[in-house]
């Protein structure tokens, strides 16, 4: 049995946007954290119908694997006023109420007005109560091994940021790469338990810098080449609800 613990816990209201520091998530059986990818920026129609939201590969949607200019902005959303700003060189350079359609027009002309080239069509603000966009078809918390990207900045021979895997949950106390061996087993946290589901392939986003935004490492290459596979972190499934927060211990039960 190994012990280990949260470190650091995340949501990202927004795909693709800035993360926002929590410094708690009541998890619900079958749901992502609460307010985790509640929004996408649609990069191009794809017919997505909020009545009955279904999931869309990522790159139907603004997102740093193709668009790492969005790293350099930091939103803030405020769930009672649904409203999102964004920030720019440190001016807020846009806000809306997401809930209006006067406040997501904002928000679209936005983008449509400085991400011109990047667009394969009109920008759209896209939700669905309830709904995650996540990166899988099945609502999923994503679980970060900081032992791993330590074992992975021994390889490059500088610092990586963990923000760069966009997790929900940051773990220390795991052996490097142990997580590997985690899919089908359960994770105990307090009263919640959460049953990993899957390993997360990693992609062209984990290159760019969360702070400068810049492509400056090639993450998905550097893992092929040093450790023979592409992975880092895992999937994970809300079995039984319960309260977490950074400091709370982790089971691997299983």
């Amino acid at each position: 049995m190994t012990i280990a613990a949260i470190t650091e816990l995340y949501r990202y209201p927004i795909k693709g946007l800035s993360p926002e520091v929590l410094t708690q998530a009541a998890l619900q059986p079958g749901k992502t954290v609460l307010g985790d990818r509640s929004y996408a920026i649609e990069n191009g129609p794809i017919g997505f119908d909020p009545a009955a939201p279904k999931f869309f590969p990522k790159i139907n949607f603004l997102m740093l694997m193709k668009n790492e200019r969005l790293a350099a902005l930091r939103t803030r959303f405020d769930d009672a006023s649904q409203v999102l700003s964004i920030d720019d060189g440190g001016k807020t350079v846009a806000a809306g109420n997401l809930a209006t359609e006067e406040g997501r027009a904002a928000i679209e002309a936005y983008f449509a007005e400085n991400f011109a080239d990047e667009l394969r069509g009109p920008p759209k603000v896209l939700s669905s109560p309830g709904y995650s966009f996540s990166d899988l078809a099945a609502p999923v918390i994503s679980i970060i091994n900081l032992a791993s990207v330590a074992s992975l900045e021994g390889i490059i021979g500088r610092p990586v940021n963990p923000l760069r895997f966009r997790g929900n949950l940051y773990v220390t106390g795991w052996e490097a790469w142990s997580e590997r061996g985690f899919p089908g087993k359960e994770l105990k946290i307090g009263h919640a338990r959460l049953k990993v589901v899957d390993e997360i392939v990693r992609c062209a986003a984990t290159n760019v810098d969360p702070v400068t935004a810049e492509r400056d490492m090639e993450i998905p290459r550097t893992l092929m080449r040093h450790f023979g596979h592409d992975f880092c972190g895992v999937y994970a499934e809300v079995v039984t609800g319960g309260s977490i927060a950074p400091g709370d211990r982790i089971e691997i039960i299983g």
